[in-house]
């Protein structure tokens, strides 16, 4: 058996391909009937340059094959130049360990079942009506997560939160081109009246949304919380949400804003709920317009398992 190698752009011709969505809801689907084995994360992290390396990785019980996935995120990369995220997804056969292949992707698809997972979140448990779309950051999680929200809504009305107005000019052109109309904001209090989908796709260590500024009938998908240290939302949001939904409630205990708000007891465990329970039950989590919903996103290792095999997949065609 040969071992396969695909670089990024040959991965990046066949994504069109992939009904990307179906793919990770199933995914998730998995993970919360027990039909994966997921370790605990693996992570390096580096003070400075401020970085840090995740390796997720596991399989699906019924696959033929494991997944390890080596993914980093080095926020300094853009005075070099260079991306802020690359990594690999490698593919072994579970039978022999035999290695399969490999896909080079320089970290895309990580930012791509990140994206696809946010548009998840938006599809299940969003208001039926967003009047408006909060995204906080410019960088590249910032864009894909609007690429794929136009999948799952038809609102355009977008209003950015972020630091350099250098980075903010460039996001508006960047995303007026996929159709958007994007108006910048000057902080949590204005973007906060003006979006009832919020999504936050930074790698900060406090928090940039208020819970005073919560209006009601706001859903808040939380992305950039993926390690112990990162916060961005406020922890009373999640005390006041009416529900909050996690990739895994096993890795939210570790790590990302349901962390910081079961340190302060601001939520208990048991209501937790995990977002393949709502995919695969069809669960209703938002009961009126009015209510407040949080998803915390972190990030499973069954997203790379399922977008590294349906890339494969597309690929051997």
């Amino acid at each position: 058996m040969k071992t396969k190698f695909y670089t990024k752009d040959q991965i990046l011709k066949c994504l069109d391909k992939i009904d990307l969505i179906k793919s990770i809801e199933t995914g998730f689907v998995e993970y919360s009937r027990g039909n994966s084995v997921v370790p605990p994360v693996g992570e390096l992290l580096f003070e400075n340059p401020p970085g840090d390396v995740h390796i997720k990785y596991g399989y699906i019980k019924s696959h033929d094959n494991y997944v390890v996935k080596i993914a980093s995120g080095f926020s300094k990369n853009e005075n070099l130049g260079l991306s802020s995220s690359h990594g690999v997804m490698v593919m072994f056969d579970s039978n022999t360990g035999y290695l399969k292949c490999v896909l080079h992707d320089e970290g895309h698809l990580t930012n791509v079942r990140t994206a696809i997972a946010g548009a998840i979140c938006a599809k299940y448990i969003a208001p039926t009506q967003i009047k408006g779309i909060g995204i906080v950051g410019t960088g590249i999680q910032a864009k894909m997560q609007l690429k794929y929200l136009k999948l799952v809504t038809n609102c355009r009305e977008v209003f950015v939160l972020g630091r350099s107005k250098e980075k903010i000019s460039k996001y508006i052109n960047d995303m007026n081109l996929l159709g958007f109309n994007v108006e910048k904001v000057s902080n949590s209090s204005e973007l906060c009246k003006k979006s009832n989908l919020i999504v936050t796709t930074t790698n900060a260590n406090e928090s940039l949304i208020n819970r005073k500024d919560i209006q009601k009938g706001t859903h808040i998908t939380a992305i950039g919380s993926d390690t112990p240290e990162k916060r961005e939302l406020d922890p009373e949001i999640l005390n006041i949400a009416d529900a909050v939904v996690v990739d895994s409630i096993s890795q939210c205990l570790e790590r990302g804003e349901t962390k910081k708000a079961l340190d302060k007891n601001l939520i208990k465990e048991k209501n937790l709920i995990e977002l393949g329970e709502i995919i695969d039950t069809n669960k209703k989590i938002r009961r009126n317009n009015e209510e407040i919903t949080v998803a915390d996103l972190t990030g499973v290792a069954v997203q790379d398992i399922m977008i590294t095999n349906a890339v494969y997949e597309q690929l051997i065609k």
